[in-house]
């Protein structure tokens, strides 16, 4: 183990700003992700359509 795992590429980093970086990555690295955020309740498919898959003219009365 002659490379170490972090290297300072500029400045002259001491032996006591490594480990706190390490430890912060650490920490982060073992963090649980959040909840994932409870959306608007609509539905998954997109709000817009591709229109060359359209059938050509849409009435207006027909708009959402």
């Amino acid at each position: 183990m002659s490379t170490p795992d972090i290297r300072v590429e500029k400045g002259q980093a001491g032996p006591e700003e490594v480990a706190a970086i390490t430890a912060i990555l650490l920490a982060r690295a073992a963090a649980q992700p959040a909840a994932a955020a409870p959306g608007h309740g609509g539905s998954a498919r997109a709000g817009w359509r591709r229109l060359e898959r359209e059938n050509g003219f849409r009435a207006p009365h027909s708009w959402r």
